[in-house]
């Protein structure tokens, strides 16, 4: 159920293309290498999703919707785990019984909340929705007029900025080019 929305995470319009629209589009090694975050790039990829979901099979869209229910279970739980408000068994019975992942997806998904990459599993739903919410301001300041090929170019053009920049660069620059 889940290849479809890992595809789009990924490859297209995922990572691989978010990386190669960087290069194309001229962005500097330098911030492509040195500007890197988990919330840019995650939150890309989860935006891909997004859009493509509506693509999908019946299947892939239930499988798209179980993983964003995981990122999202991610957002409080990786916290919640280092903050001491949870227990390790209870963030597994959350991920077992409500997001519906097997024991050894639960264990591993525990583990990188504590030990692996504590933090880092936040940066997905987080940074997906400052992307959504950069696209609605979009959207009210262009109206009918808002076309998502060149406003995810845009989006893409730009690089792996912080997502403030990101969303002052949206207001002050491609507003103004739909115009």
């Amino acid at each position: 159920f889940i290849a479809w929305t890992i595809t789009a995470h990924e490859c297209r319009p995922g990572h691989e293309l978010q990386f190669a629209g960087m290069l194309e589009r001229g962005v500097s090694t330098a911030r492509i290498a040195y500007a890197f975050n988990s919330a840019n790039i995650e939150g890309w990829a989860l935006y891909a999703e997004a859009v493509m979901k509506q693509y999908l099979p019946i299947e892939g869209q239930i499988g798209a919707l179980q993983m964003r229910m995981l990122r999202a279970a991610r957002a409080y739980l990786d916290p919640m785990l280092n903050l001491g408000l949870i227990e390790p068994d209870a963030a597994n019975r959350v991920l077992t019984g409500e997001v519906m992942l097997s024991e050894a997806f639960a264990k591993t998904e525990i583990d990188r909340y504590t030990f692996d990459s504590p933090g880092q599993a936040t940066s997905y739903f987080y940074a997906y929705s400052r992307l959504e919410a950069l696209r609605t301001q979009e959207e009210i300041a262009l109206g009918n007029q808002l076309r998502e090929q060149p406003y995810h170019d845009f989006i893409i053009g730009e690089g792996l900025l912080p997502l403030d920049m990101l969303d002052q660069a949206g207001l002050a620059r491609f507003v103004p080019s739909q115009n």
